[in-house]
C-alpha cells in the first residue's frame, strides 16, 4: 500500500536556505511570520495529515462518492470528521484575513501545506481548496455587506466554496455560458441553467455551500463580455448569518470518474436559484480569474503533492525489493541502473518543482504585501510568468513520475492493492481541469511573452544569468546552453506569433517543457549552492549527484524541445482535417 511521510527536511531546506523564506516575515502584516514559526506549524500540520488522511487515501478511492437520488451526496467515510478537525485546527483559514475569522499567515505557508494534504489524499484536498478559491474571489470583488456574509464562514470551514463556471458547451469556452440571471426587485437575482463538472458541488460536511456562479444577464451582450459573477448559497442566510430556507440549487448527479473518486464532481440545476451579483454587472470574467489563476497555482500544487507521492514511494520499494544482482553486486533493484535511472529522474524533478512552486508562492505574497510599488508590480511579473509553468509542467509531471512509479514496481505496480497506479490515475485530471495544460501553453505563449514588452521574460534570463557566474562548471555549462537557447527562441516565437501564429501555437507546449526545465535547471543551481554551505555533508552530497542527472539528463532535452519549436507548422496546418 502506498504510504506517505511529510518531507520536512525538504520543505525547511527550500524554504529556508534556497528561497530565504524570513523574506516573508519583512513584508508589512507578517511580521510574526519568521521561517522557525513556518517550520513549526507545518510540523504540526504534517502530524494531523499524515497520521488521520493519508490512511483515508486508498479507502476513499475505492468506495468513491455517492449520489442518494434525493439532491443529496455522500462523501467517503472519515472524510466529514477529517473536515472538522481540520477546520477546528485552523487550517483552512491559515492563509485568510484575520478580520474575517483567519489567521493572516503567508499565501506561502497555506500552499506548503497544501502539497501535504495533496500527497496524502489529493480528493480530498479539493475540498478546503475550492473553498478557499471561493473566499478569494469574495474577497477580491465582494461588497463589504457580501464578505461579512460569507468570508467568516469560508474562512472557518463552518461553510465550504465552489466555483460553477463550465456548461455542457461552454467548457473552455466560456463565451457559449447559457446560464441566465433575471434581476429581481429587492436586488437579487433568480439563476435559471445547469453546471457540469462542479468539485464539491453537493454534499453534507458542511451547514452550507457557498456556488460562486458565472452567468449572463438577459440585457448582457453576447460572448465573454456579456457574463457576470453572482454567489448562490445552498441554504440562504438570514438576517443574523444563521442558515435558512433551502435554495433551488440541486446537485442532479455526479460522475463517475477516473480517478480523485473522493471527491464529488456534481452537475448542478439552477432551478431559479435566488443569487447575488459580486462586483459589477458583466465583469464576470475579471472577477472569475481572480480564483481561476490561484486555482491554476493550487492545481500546479496538487500536481506537486503527486509528484511526492510517487517518488518516495518509488525509491522506498526500490531499497527494499530483491529481484536479480546488479552489476555491481547489489540485491535491491536500487543497484540496477535503469532503476536508479528513473529514481534520479523522479527525484531531480519533484525536488526541482517544489522551488519553482514555493518560489511562485512567495512571489504572490510579495505582489499584494509588498511595501513598495516596483517590488509589488516585479513580483506580479514573476507570479504571471510563473502560473503557466507551475500548473501545467508539476501536473504533466504528476502523471509522468507516477507512471514511472509503477515502472519501478513492476507487476506490482499494476496491481491496486499497492496503491501506485492511483497515482496515474488520480493525478491525469490535474492536466485537464482549469484550463487544459495547452491551454497553459498557449497563455505562456500568447500573453505572458508579450506582456510589457516582454518583460516577464527577461527578468528570468537576467536573474538566472546573475547568477551562472558561481555556478559550479557540471552544471553553468548546460544551465547556459539552455539558457540561450530559450531566449533566442523566445525572440523567435514573440515575432512568429505576430506573423505566422500556427507556428508559435504548434511548438507551445514543448516550449513551455523547455522554459520549465530551464528553471529547474536554476533552480538545481540554487539547491547545489545552499545545500554545500549547509553544514550537512551527506545531505550536500545527495543534492550534488541529483543536481548532475539533471544538468546532465534533463537540461540536455532543451535545445531538442526548442528545435521543434521553430519548425513551421505550415504544411501541418493546411492539412484537410478529414486526412487526419
Amino acid at each position: 500500500m502506498a504510504s506517505y511521510k511529510a518531507p520536512l527536511q525538504e520543505i525547511n531546506f527550500v524554504l529556508s536556505q534556497v528561497l530565504g523564506a524570513d523574506k516573508l516575515a519583512a513584508l508589512p502584516g507578517y511580521e510574526d511570520a519568521s521561517a522557525e514559526t513556518l517550520s513549526g506549524l507545518i510540523d504540526e500540520a504534517a502530524k494531523l495529515i499524515e497520521n488521520e488522511l493519508a490512511p483515508l487515501n486508498a479507502k476513499s478511492d475505492q468506495q468513491g462518492c455517492t449520489y442518494n437520488g434525493n439532491n443529496t451526496v455522500t462523501v467517503p467515510d472519515g472524510f466529514a470528521d477529517f473536515w472538522k478537525a481540520y477546520a477546528e485546527a485552523g487550517w483552512i483559514g491559515i492563509m485568510q484575513k484575520q478580520e474575517y475569522g483567519g489567521a493572516g499567515l503567508p499565501y506561502t505557508l497555506g500552499k506548503v501545506i497544501e502539497e501535504l494534504l495533496c500527497s496524502a489524499n489529493v480528493a480530498f484536498a479539493l475540498y478546503p481548496g475550492l473553498t478557499q478559491g471561493c473566499f478569494e474571489a469574495i474577497a477580491a470583488n465582494g461588497s463589504d455587506e457580501q464578505k461579512q456574509t460569507y468570508l467568516p464562514k469560508l474562512a472557518t470551514g463552518e461553510w465550504s466554496g465552489t466555483m460553477c463556471m463550465t456548461e455542457p458547451q461552454a467548457g473552455s469556452d466560456l463565451a457559449a455560458v447559457k446560464t441566465k440571471a433575471h434581476p429581481q426587485d429587492d436586488g437579487s437575482f433568480l439563476l435559471e441553467g445547469s453546471k457540469i463538472f462542479i468539485t464539491s458541488g453537493e454534499h453534507e460536511m458542511v451547514d452550507n455551500i457557498v456556488h460562486f456562479v458565472l452567468a449572463r444577464l438577459p440585457d448582457s451582450p453576447p460572448g465573454i463580455k456579456g457574463l457576470s459573477t453572482f454567489v448562490v448559497p445552498k441554504y440562504l442566510v438570514k438576517d443574523d448569518g444563521s442558515v435558512g430556507e433551502r435554495n433551488p440549487v440541486k446537485c442532479v448527479s455526479i460522475e463517475h470518474k477516473m480517478g480523485i473518486n473522493g471527491s464529488c464532481t456534481c452537475t448542478m440545476s439552477f432551478e431559479n436559484a435566488r443569487g447575488w451579483m459580486i462586483g459589477k454587472p458583466n465583469t464576470g470574467i475579471q472577477n472569475m480569474f481572480v480564483m481561476m489563476n490561484l486555482a491554476r497555482i493550487m492545481v500546479g500544487y496538487q500536481g506537486l503533492g503527486q509528484c511526492e507521492l510517487a517518488t518516495q514511494n518509488a525509491i522506498r520499494y526500490a531499497l527494499e525489493r530483491k529481484q536479480g544482482k546488479a552489476f555491481n553486486g547489489g540485491d535491491v533493484i536500487a543497484h540496477h541502473p535503469d532503476v536508479r535511472r528513473m529514481l534520479l529522474q523522479m527525484k531531480s524533478v519533484t525536488e526541482g518543482a517544489r522551488v519553482l512552486c514555493y518560489e511562485t508562492a512567495m512571489h504572490v505574497d510579495a505582489s499584494h504585501h509588498a511595501a513598495d510599488a516596483a517590488a509589488r508590480e516585479e513580483a506580479q511579473d514573476w507570479v504571471e510568468l510563473n502560473t503557466p509553468l507551475v500548473k501545467a509542467f508539476c501536473t504533466d509531471s504528476a502523471v509522468e513520475l507516477g507512471s514511472m512509479a509503477i515502472q519501478v514496481y513492476g507487476g506490482h505496480g499494476f496491481i491496486k492493492e499497492h496503491g501506485i497506479e492511483q497515482i496515474v490515475r488520480d493525478s491525469k485530471i490535474l492536466c485537464l481541469y482549469e484550463g487544459t495544460n495547452g491551454i497553459q501553453a498557449m497563455d505562456l505563449v500568447r500573453r505572458k511573452l508579450m506582456l510589457h514588452g516582454g518583460r516577464l521574460p527577461k527578468r528570468f534570463f537576467e536573474a538566472v544569468r546573475a547568477d551562472l557566474d558561481a555556478a559550479p562548471a557540471f552544471i553553468a555549462a548546460p544551465l547556459a546552453k539552455a539558457l540561450a537557447e530559450l531566449e533566442s527562441t523566445t525572440r523567435w516565437v514573440q515575432e512568429s506569433y505576430k506573423l505566422t501564429p500556427d507556428d508559435a501555437a504548434f511548438g507551445c507546449v514543448d516550449f513551455l517543457r523547455a522554459f520549465s526545465l530551464t528553471y529547474l535547471g536554476w533552480n538545481w543551481l540554487r539547491m547545489v549552492r545552499a545545500a554545500e554551505t549547509g553544514g550537512d555533508a551527506a545531505f550536500a552530497a545527495s543534492k550534488r549527484a541529483t543536481a548532475q542527472f539533471f544538468a546532465t539528463r534533463m537540461l540536455s532535452q532543451v535545445p531538442s524541445l526548442l528545435a521543434n519549436v521553430r519548425e513551421s507548422a505550415a504544411e501541418l496546418m493546411e492539412l484537410d482535417v478529414a486526412a487526419l
